[in-house]
């Protein structure tokens, strides 16, 4: 019998006549094995490299081969997932991949189950910027034909912005400021990071979709300013749909000054900040005054030119008329009209400084009534008195118009050259004194006749005879 060493382990007799049995897997057995080992210890990671052998398939399932210099991996991204992307895969293109590791039994090939893609890299996502830019270009979401104008005095205004920034607070500071009583309704949501987007856009939905007693007349999303990866939730196409799909004006106000988002060409209107966005939205009350002065103004320009047209008329007739009388007729005709023109204007004027009145009151109580109705209002009754204003003005244009043309009429009634027409004919005498009796003539005077179409030269014949001899 051989010698062992102390400490060294004797081999079981037993175990040497007689092996363990044998494991024999089926090969459907280990790949389900090894499969719920990797999905196990691999159910999180990160891959980066490069997509190759790109294939989309009519169901909307993207398959790929993520390789570098030293090997390669199959990937799946299905179609739930890659409709969260904020790029479409291209061959060629570098990214960081998640998913989990897993295996594909039928073909006994290792892949992995894509939840997420991401561009490596700045210039990544400036690629994917560009090409999500492209296609809903190509789409029409950024027809200029599909933007609105804001409403000229909101009601209601809702922002869609995170509650704890400094944009809210300067939002609303603007806003109160400018017009105190508006409705503020904010719909809160992250503006940075994974979760970022779906919040902006569900909040988007919100309040384009508020029932009556929260519906808002424009709405403002955005936030302050930051990096192109913590502005990265306005650029993305979820986000994008939404605004375009939003049925009420939207303003994007993202802070940045010179670079534009994806929000920015589906909104109706971009802000540079969202202080710019709510000045933009409440216009100052110098602006309405002023507006009303200019259309004041107008209406009294207007006014001025209809009545010198008239009073140009009025007095072309007088200019042409046969007789004293009836110049002085037309004259005072005239008067009369500038007169009607000086009252007209007064009356304009102080419409206008009553018009004005009733604004600044109620400007002061705009505090105890919602300022929408008010100016509705406001506007109701100023088309109903420019429109009685006008109707009066009208009337006595037309009565004024009419009295001209009878005084016309008069003086062609009485022109004596319409009488000379009929074939008589208007006696001088050599003074040139209207001979109107008999007795102003003597045999051989020389007289002038005045005919309808020019003057004849005549001589007295015969003693002129007296009344009834």
């Amino acid at each position: 019998m051989r010698d062992t060493a102390p400490g060294a382990s004797v081999p079981d007799q037993t175990s040497l006549l007689f092996p363990p049995e044998r494991r024999v897997w089926t090969v459907t057995g280990l790949a389900a094995e090894l499969k719920k080992k990797l999905e196990r210890d691999f159910f999180d990671v990160w891959v980066e490299g490069e997509i190759s052998n790109l294939n989309h398939a009519p169901s909307g399932h993207y398959y790929l081969t993520l390789k570098d210099a030293g090997a390669q991996l199959r990937g799946v991204l299905f179609a739930r997932a890659a409709r969260m992307l904020k790029l479409r895969p291209q061959n060629g293109m570098q990214v960081l991949a998640r998913g989990k590791i897993s295996l594909y039994e039928t073909r006994g090939e290792l892949q992995i189950y894509l939840e997420h893609l991401e561009p490596r890299g700045a210039g990544g996502l400036q690629a994917a910027f560009e090409e999500l830019k492209k296609r809903l270009q190509e789409e029409g979401l950024f027809d200029p034909a599909r933007k609105r104008p804001l409403p000229l005095l909101p009601r209601r205004v809702g922002i869609v912005t995170s509650p704890r920034g400094a944009a809210i607070a300067d939002m609303v500071r603007i806003l109160r400021r400018r017009y105190p009583n508006i409705g503020i309704l904010l719909a809160p949501a992250q503006v940075q990071g994974e979760a970022a987007a779906g919040e902006i856009a569900a909040a988007i939905a919100y309040l384009g979709a508020a029932p009556a007693a929260h519906r808002v007349d424009v709405i403002i999303a955005g936030r302050g300013g930051g990096s192109i990866e913590d502005l990265w939730a306005f650029n993305e196409e979820r986000v994008a749909r939404a605004i375009a799909a939003c049925p009420v004006p939207l303003i994007s106000a993202v802070g940045h000054e010179t670079d534009f988002t994806i929000a920015d060409f589906a909104a109706d209107l971009r802000a540079a900040t969202p202080s710019a966005a709510a000045e933009m939205v409440i216009r100052p009350k110098a602006d309405f005054l002023a507006e009303a002065a200019e259309r004041e103004r107008r209406l009294e320009q207007a006014l001025r030119f209809r009545l010198t047209r008239q009073r140009q008329a009025v007095l072309e007739l007088a200019r042409h008329g046969a007789f004293a009388g009836v110049r002085h007729a037309v004259l005072r005709r005239a008067q009369c009209n500038d007169e009607l023109a000086f009252r007209l204007t007064q009356a304009v004027r102080a419409r206008q400084a009553d018009r004005r009145r009733r604004w600044q009151a109620l400007s002061a109580a705009i505090r105890a009534q919602e300022a929408r109705h008010r100016v509705a209002a406001w506007r109701q009754d100023l088309q109903r008195r420019q429109e009685r204003l006008i109707e009066s003005l009208r009337r006595r244009l037309l009565a004024a118009r009419r009295r001209s043309e009878a005084l016309q009429r008069i003086v062609e009634e009485r022109n004596p050259l319409a009488i000379l027409q009929r074939g008589y004919a208007l006696v001088y005498d050599e003074q040139r004194h209207l001979v109107t009796q008999p007795g102003q003539l003597h045999p051989g005077d020389p007289l002038r006749l005045r005919l309808s179409a020019g003057w004849a030269h005549a001589r007295a014949e015969a003693a002129p005879e007296g009344d009834g001899e």
